[in-house]
C-alpha cells in the first residue's frame, strides 16, 4: 500500500505540473482556454482517477486473498491455571521473541487485585481480579494494560499495546512474524447481551462477561483467524468476521512485540 501511494502521489504531481503548463502556454500565446482543451484535462484527471481506484480494489482484493501461519509452540493453561488464559497466551508470545519464562512465574507477577472488596468489583484494567489458580474461589481475568505491563519486564520497550486500534494493526504485525495476544469469547463469536453484566468497580461501571477469554493469534487467510488457544489446540481458526466482532466487542485488546525497542 505503501508503493501504491507514493505512486499516485507522484502521478498527481505530475498532472499538476501538465495542467500548468498548458496553462501558461494559453497564457503566453493569448489563446482563450477553450472547451477543447478542458476537456482533454478533464478527461486525463478521470483516467488516473480510474487507474488510482482500480488499483486499490486490486489491492483490496489481494490482501483478502494473503495468507500467513506462524509456527508457535502451544502451551495449555490447565491444569495449574484454570483462569489463566492471559499469562499462558503471553508466555507463548515472549517465547516466540526469544524470551523463556514459564507461565507459573508469569502468573506470579502479574499484579493480582480481591474479587470483591468493600462491595465493589476488582477493576480487570488494573490487575488480575479474583484467584487464577483454584476454581473453587471467585475469580475473572485481567485486560490488556496489566499484561502488556508484565511483559514490559521480559521484553523492555519493546512492549507494542495495539488496544483501541483496528484489527488491521494485528494482521500487520502478523505480517511482520509476530504474534499478538487479544481479548475474545469462549465461543469467537459476538456474545448476546445477556452474557454481559455490570460490576460497579472503584473506577465506575464496567460491563464484563463469564465467557472472557484470552488467546494468541498466529494466522489469517480470507476467510478465518488462526491462534494457538491454551484452552485447546494449535493453530484453531475461527470465522474471521464472527472473529473480530466477537473481539471488538471485548474492546479491541491486543498487545504484541517489537523487533527492536521503540521501532514497530
Amino acid at each position: 500500500m505503501h508503493f501504491l501511494r507514493t505512486h499516485w502521489i507522484r502521478l498527481f504531481l505530475m498532472l499538476d505540473l501538465f495542467l500548468l503548463a498548458v496553462i501558461a502556454g494559453l497564457y503566453a500565446s493569448g489563446q482563450p482556454v477553450v472547451s477543447g482543451v478542458l476537456n482533454k484535462i478533464s478527461g486525463t484527471v478521470s483516467g488516473a482517477v480510474r487507474l488510482a481506484q482500480s488499483d486499490l480494489t486490486h489491492a483490496s482484493a489481494a490482501q483478502q486473498e494473503k495468507s500467513v501461519h506462524l509456527d508457535v509452540p502451544l502451551i495449555l493453561q490447565k491444569p495449574e491455571l484454570p483462569r489463566g488464559c492471559e499469562v499462558t497466551s503471553l508466555a507463548m508470545m515472549l517465547a516466540q521473541a526469544g524470551v523463556r519464562v514459564d507461565k507459573m512465574e508469569l502468573a506470579a507477577n502479574l499484579k493480582k487485585l480481591p474479587y470483591r472488596s468493600d462491595d465493589r468489583y476488582g477493576d480487570p484494567d488494573d490487575g488480575f481480579v479474583g484467584n487464577m489458580y483454584h476454581l473453587n474461589q471467585p475469580g475473572f481475568g485481567v485486560y490488556h494494560r496489566p499484561l502488556a505491563d508484565l511483559a514490559g519486564q521480559y521484553l523492555p520497550f519493546r512492549i507494542d499495546d495495539l488496544s483501541g486500534k483496528s484489527f488491521d494493526a494485528v494482521l500487520a504485525s502478523l505480517d511482520k512474524g509476530r504474534s499478538v495476544v487479544v481479548w475474545t469469547n469462549v465461543t469467537f463469536r459476538p456474545l448476546p447481551d445477556s452474557a454481559f453484566e455490570t460490576w460497579r468497580t472503584g473506577n465506575g461501571k464496567i460491563r464484563v462477561t463469564r465467557s472472557e477469554h484470552a488467546v494468541l493469534v498466529t494466522g489469517y487467510d480470507g476467510g478465518h483467524i488462526y491462534f494457538n488457544n491454551p484452552l485447546g489446540g494449535k493453530n484453531e481458526r475461527a470465522d474471521r468476521t464472527a472473529f473480530i466482532r466477537a473481539w471488538e466487542q471485548m474492546g479491541s485488546q491486543a498487545v504484541t512485540y517489537r523487533t527492536i525497542p521503540f521501532i514497530n
